[in-house]
C-alpha cells in the first residue's frame, strides 16, 4: 500500500475524518444517555418537591408555572395541593452569588410563608466549607443557623451583614448566596400568595 505523503492537505483531511468520527461517537453517546439523565433529573426534582412541601395529593410538576421577580428573572413554582386546596409551594430558585458560581435550591413554603424545608439541587462550592449548606441551615438544634420552620421576610441576611443568620464557618460568601436564593424564592412566594388570595376572593 502506498504511504500517504505527509503534507498539509493530508493532515487536514486526517483531522477532518477524526473530527467526524468523534462527533458521531458523541452524538451516539448523547442519544443513549439523554433519556436516563432526563429521568434522573426528573426524579431528583420530584423528590426535592416532596421534601420541601407539606403533604399533597396532586402532581405539582404537572401544574408548575413561572413567576417573574423584580430583577426580571423567572422562577419555577410547583403548587402543592391537598384535595384541590393549596397547602404549600415549592420554588426552584437560584443565585449567581456563590463563591464558585451558580447555586440552585428547591425551597418550600407553607401557605403562611414558613419555610418547610429546602434542598440544594446544584452547586460548585468548596468541599468541606460552602458545600455544608444543605446541613448547616437545616440543623434544628442550632437556632442561630437553622431556617426550617422560620417565618421568612423580604430581606434575611447573615449576621455579618446586620441580619440574624449564622454564616457557615469560613464560608460567608456561600452563606450570603444561600440567603439571597431564599429571598428570591420568598419574593416569588409573595406573588403566588397574592394571586391565590385574589382568585379565592373572586370566586366567593
Amino acid at each position: 500500500m502506498k504511504k500517504l505523503t505527509s503534507s498539509l492537505k493530508n493532515m487536514l483531511l486526517s483531522l477532518a475524518l477524526i473530527s467526524i468520527v468523534i462527533a458521531g461517537l458523541l452524538a451516539f453517546v448523547y442519544g443513549i444517555t439523554k433519556e436516563p439523565i432526563s429521568q434522573a433529573e426528573k426524579q431528583k426534582q420530584e423528590k426535592a418537591i416532596k421534601e420541601v412541601t407539606p403533604d399533597f395529593n396532586n402532581n405539582p410538576a404537572d401544574e408548575k408555572f413561572e413567576v417573574t421577580i423584580s430583577d426580571g428573572s423567572k422562577l419555577t413554582v410547583y403548587p402543592a395541593k391537598q384535595d384541590g386546596k393549596l397547602v404549600g409551594i415549592a420554588i426552584e430558585t437560584n443565585t449567581t452569588k456563590g463563591f464558585s458560581g451558580e447555586i440552585k435550591i428547591m425551597a418550600g413554603f407553607d401557605i403562611d410563608g414558613v419555610i418547610k424545608n429546602y434542598s440544594v439541587l446544584k452547586h460548585a462550592e468548596t468541599p468541606g466549607l460552602g458545600a455544608k449548606m444543605q446541613k448547616w441551615f437545616s440543623d434544628t438544634s442550632k437556632p442561630g443557623q437553622n431556617v426550617i420552620g422560620r417565618k421568612w421576610n423580604k430581606d434575611v441576611k447573615v449576621k455579618k451583614d446586620g441580619g440574624d443568620i449564622d454564616a457557615i464557618t469560613a464560608a460567608t460568601i456561600t452563606s450570603r448566596a444561600f440567603t439571597d436564593a431564599l429571598n428570591r424564592a420568598y419574593e416569588a412566594y409573595l406573588k403566588v400568595k397574592e394571586n391565590y388570595s385574589q382568585t379565592n376572593e373572586s370566586t366567593e
